[in-house]
């Protein structure tokens, strides 16, 4: 009677454990196809929280070891626009987005882009309240290097599905003219504020001149809807294993 007591709580025990390991590794998820390009997104990378979610910040090491990865595992780093205008010859192919446009992109995120001959693209949103966001002095340095695309994020990180036709419209069109006035350059990608967004407000971004836009909605697949796209997200919690999961599925965890 003991004896059964106690298989049946370890079973319980080994079947909960399964669960949870299920639920944070997705190995169980069918892999993606090689040939589609792996769109990550960031926000923060830095060595605290500090006011932001804790989510949202990648240190500086995690992010190191990421890179390292996907050396090691022999992806090519492209901006957003190189990626929308195609006839790549790699197979592995990665974009590193990093959304909002927070200072330490510029303090702790570039200078691994630099050691890494990585490439980025940035998502800026020049009047969105309570971070410490890229100057324009840092912004121009971090363009050219080459290494760095800017690209636009709304001007006050407004949800874009909720808003006024003329507010919506208004911001999508500011922050392209903002972001060109910074860089002398046309900018051609757009990042939906909390991945919010419907056909009309697609249509804005198409409407403004905009080459593609990315969500945060997670998967990987072929550039089909340019406007629409897909990326892999990066926490602050996401071990090694997780990443790599996330790199061949899509995304790690439910």
């Amino acid at each position: 009677m003991i004896l059964n007591m106690i298989l049946a709580i370890w079973l319980i025990i080994a079947t909960v454990g399964f669960i949870y390991l299920a639920a944070h590794y997705n190995f169980w998820r069918s892999k993606a196809s090689k040939t589609h390009p792996r769109i990550l997104m960031y926000h923060s990378i830095n060595h605290n929280a500090g006011i932001s979610h804790p989510d949202l910040v990648v240190t500086p090491a995690n992010f190191k070891a990421q890179l390292q990865y996907l050396k090691k595992n022999h992806y090519q780093f492209f901006t957003m626009s190189e990626l929308i205008a195609g006839q790549h010859p790699a197979s592995t192919l990665v974009a590193l987005t990093f959304d909002d446009g927070f200072a330490d992109n510029y303090t702790h995120m570039f200078p691994l882009l630099k050691e890494f001959n990585a490439k980025a693209t940035i998502f800026l949103c020049p009047d969105m309240p309570k971070i410490n966001k890229l100057t324009k002095q840092q912004i121009q340095e971090m363009q050219a290097t080459g290494l760095v695309e800017f690209g636009a994020h709304t001007m006050t990180h407004l949800n874009l599905a909720q808003a006024p036709d003329d507010i919506a419209q208004n911001e999508i069109l500011q922050s392209k003219i903002h972001v060109e006035s910074i860089t002398g350059v046309t900018c051609n990608s757009f990042a939906y504020p909390y991945g919010r967004l419907n056909e009309r407000t697609a249509n804005y971004v198409k409407n403004a001149g905009f080459l593609c836009a990315v969500t945060v909605k997670k998967g990987i697949e072929a550039l089909t809807d340019t406007y629409m796209i897909k990326r892999i997200s990066v926490l602050g919690k996401t071990n090694i294993v997780q990443f790599h999961i996330a790199l061949t599925r899509g995304r790690y965890r439910v």
